[in-house]
């Protein structure tokens, strides 16, 4: 059955079709690219784990690559490196996505090698621990590094002990304790066609796209069930935001700070505004933060603000990399900038650059097969419909000084958390940084 009530109005190359089980294929033709990107999207990210399965999500993406009845993770990985392909994966709060970039005349094997990998995984007890070892040293890595470590601490300590506060990765513990059962069990009960989506885009035909999918997933396509409904709410962090300092003592060169507070839903019609707001803050060379921290007074190199949302919340921060001794200069100066907007809003200068910042990077950003698969895929999974590019753009440019001057005062208005990783002994110390 083929459904099209929840596709982009702007755009006729975009196709959508559901097959039995419910599990969806949707895609873009892009006839001027040579090439085809493809993503097996699954509605199911680490917020959907239980504490029992605490790191089953990104430990799945890991075993998902090392071997089917038909394929040893060798032959996996090989026959995309044979026709010059990319086949990688990622796992992030809401959803999980397999994907590869190939020919277009590749386009039937990469759904048959991605196909196979996700309705066929083995997870053979050896691969569950030989792959233990390579998520441990992933968490490691992720502990090594200070810009990493600082924006985990800090989503830690603002949505607390909830789903979305703990590690996508999981932890030590976590990892060194979940077995392979436990992981089959999730496979089992996650991976089901009607939470799965096929996205494709680039120089395809759609209905070849859906032949190809209905043969390679097969036996799997069965039973009449509906499309699992985009997730468009959420309670496991709603009522948990959290404000104060989180400190992580490491003996590094530079001090790493993370300072915001809760923002928006994904949803929330006032997320333009919020963005438009965002990129003259921190979102470029020429935003105040940038100006005021690095340029004017050379205290930071990595300076500049960011805006994520989730299906009933989201956030709002400020990063900086500075020398420690310059921490609580930048914290004041952050602190300054944000009452000033407060207080004053932007001129009409900063909102017409950061509607033009957040157009261009939008349009430019759908300038290949991958990214345009990657909106069809995410749309399909945490939107209610494919959004028109058009529309988007006239939502932003709709943006006028009160609608920024109003997020300001209900988002940067908010009681601040502040994670630091860096050479300090006492949390105390940066008290005045997040007080009211």
């Amino acid at each position: 059955m083929t459904s099209a009530q929840r596709l982009s109005g702007d755009n006729p190359g975009v196709r959508r079709t559901v097959l039995p089980g419910g599990l969806r294929v949707i895609t873009e033709s892009l006839p001027a690219v040579r090439s085809a990107a493809l993503g097996i999207w699954n509605g199911v990210g680490s917020r959907d784990e239980d504490r029992a399965h605490a790191g089953a999500t990104h430990y799945l993406e890991h075993l998902l690559f090392k071997g089917t009845p038909r394929r040893s993770a060798l032959e996996i990985s090989a026959s995309i490196d044979a026709v010059g392909g990319a086949l990688n994966a990622f796992t992030a709060k809401e959803y999980t996505c397999y994907y590869a970039r190939v020919l277009d005349s590749d386009l039937p094997l990469a759904i048959d090698v991605l196909s196979d990998m996700v309705t066929s995984s083995l997870i053979e007890p050896r691969e569950v621990d030989a792959e233990r070892g390579v998520i441990l040293e992933e968490i490691a890595m992720n502990e090594d590094e200070p810009s990493d470590l600082v924006h985990e601490a800090w989503t830690a300590l603002l949505f607390g002990d909830t789903p979305l506060g703990r590690p996508t990765l999981g932890t030590v513990d976590s990892i060194n304790s979940i077995s392979r059962d436990q992981i089959f069990e999730y496979y089992q009960a996650k991976y089901t066609p009607d939470s799965l989506v096929v996205a494709a885009a680039g120089n395809l035909e759609h209905d070849h796209v859906v032949e190809l999918v209905r043969e390679a997933f097969g036996p799997v396509l069965t039973g009449d069930r509906e499309p699992a409904p985009p997730r468009l709410t959420g309670s496991s962090a709603q009522d948990n935001r959290n404000t104060g300092v989180r400190l992580l003592s490491r003996p590094t060169e530079q001090a790493n700070l993370v300072l915001g507070c809760a923002g928006l839903a994904r949803n929330d019609d006032r997320r333009f505004a919020l963005l438009v707001l965002d990129a003259a803050v921190g979102g470029g060379s020429s935003s105040r933060l940038f100006q005021e921290v690095r340029e004017k007074r050379g205290l930071a190199y990595s300076i500049g603000s960011f805006a994520g949302q989730h299906a009933e919340c989201g956030m709002w921060g400020i990063y900086a990399g500075c020398l420690p001794a310059k921490a609580d200069e930048v914290l004041d100066i952050c602190q300054s900038e944000i009452a000033k907007l407060l207080a004053g809003g932007l001129t009409d200068e900063e909102l017409a650059r950061g509607k033009g910042q957040l157009r261009g990077s939008m349009v430019l950003s759908l300038e290949d097969p991958s990214s345009r698969m990657i909106r069809l895929g995410k749309s399909e999974l945490v939107y209610p419909r494919l959004e028109p590019v058009d529309e988007i753009l006239a939502s932003i440019e709709a943006v006028t000084q009160d609608d920024v001057r109003e997020v300001a005062e209900q988002v940067l208005g908010a009681p601040k958390a502040l994670a630091v990783v860096g050479p300090f002994d006492d949390a105390d110390a940066f008290a005045s940084a997040v007080a009211s």
